[in-house]
Formats: C-alpha cells, structure tokens, sequence
C-alpha cells in the first residue's frame, strides 16, 4: 500500500503493490527468513509472496494489528510499499526494530531530514537501494477493490533495502524487468480504443 500527493496521485493510502513489483526483485529476497509484510493494504500481498515461493509471511489485517504497536515475535525482515504519508513516523519505528528490510518508496524520501535521520550511526553499505526498469504502475483501490482505471505514477520509486547484504549497494533492474512491468490496464485500454489510437506495449 502507499500514498503520494502528487497531480495523479491523491493524497490517501490506497495504492495496492503489483505482483510483479515482488517478481522483478525475488531473488534479493531470501526464502529461508519469515517475511513481515506489514502494511496491510488490501490484504492481497501474502498470496502473491506465497505463490512466488515465500512460504513464511507475516501480514495481519490493520487496525488489530497496527505497525506502531505490534511485533511479530518471530521473523527475518520487513518488506512492503508502505503508506507514504506516514514514512515520517515509519523510519524512526524502523530504527528502533533494527531489522533488515525491503520498503518500496519515493526516490525524494531519501532527501527528507527523517531519513537522514535514520542513516545517521548505521554501518557502512548498510543501505542499499534497487533501481526499477521503469516506473511503477499502482493499483488503486476504490470501496475496498481494485480501479480498473489508469493508475499510473508521476513520479519514480525505489525499493530502499536495509541490512538485507546484497552484491552492491546500487542495483539497477535490467530489461527482463521491464517485460514485466506493463501495467494490468494497458492491454484493455488498446482494445478499447483499437481503431483510433495506436498503442505500442
């Protein structure tokens, strides 16, 4: 789930993460740690981790169960698309957990005092950041389903990694990320619009 005040994006928390968001990154997450997916979004992300392959997730419905004031007892790192609007208050909380983890988040969050503020006294190489082939297309969700209108972003994401070890600490997908990336509503759009516009996907 995530949130972006943006001409396209308003400001609420309702944009669902795409399957393949999780498919272009699977093999810098490791199978072997339980996974706390722990924004709960439209409760969706547990059966697409779990079809990927990851066995082990954590991801309990909020209110109940809330970021702030709930822990699993067990597990090996933190990954999701948190609420935009609340990364603020989610750094520090993070922080404070001090586990590795994989948050999907606007490339200017990495210039806010609060961010700054989280890398102060970690380790070296303890950040790294996972640079998408393209921009990531959303899914918004409307009355607790998904729009099948355009929900595009206007503005570009990385998937921010803590602790997780990877090979550099600058990772740019290649193009067998992008093949993935077409968004769900592209395909419906050029047959609506087949015979007045030229869609190239």
């Amino acid at each position: 789930m995530a949130s972006f005040h943006t001409k396209i994006f308003t400001l609420n928390d309702d944009y669902m993460t795409p399957r393949y968001v999780w498919e272009n990154i699977k093999q810098y997450i490791p199978k072997d740690q339980i996974i706390w997916e722990a924004f709960y979004g439209d409760g969706g992300s547990k059966n697409i981790l779990n079809e990927m392959g990851f066995e082990n997730v954590i991801h309990k419905p909020y209110p109940q169960y809330d970021f702030f004031n709930y822990e699993p007892e067990d597990y090996g790192l933190v990954l999701s698309n948190p609420p935009f609007s609340e990364v603020k208050y989610i750094m520090p909380r993070l922080k404070a957990l001090d586990k590795p983890f994989i948050l999907i988040m606007p490339c200017s969050k990495i210039t806010c005092g609060y961010f700054r503020d989280f890398v102060k006294d970690i380790e070296p190489h303890s950040l790294q950041i996972i640079v998408p082939r393209s921009r990531i297309h959303f899914k918004k969700l409307v009355n607790g389903k998904i729009s099948k209108e355009k929900s595009n972003a206007n503005f570009d994401c990385y998937y921010y990694c803590y602790k997780m070890n990877l090979p550099t600490d600058i990772i740019f997908l290649g193009d067998d990320a992008l093949k993935r990336d077409k968004p769900e509503w592209l395909p419906k759009l050029r047959i609506k619009l087949k015979g007045k516009y030229t869609i190239k996907t």
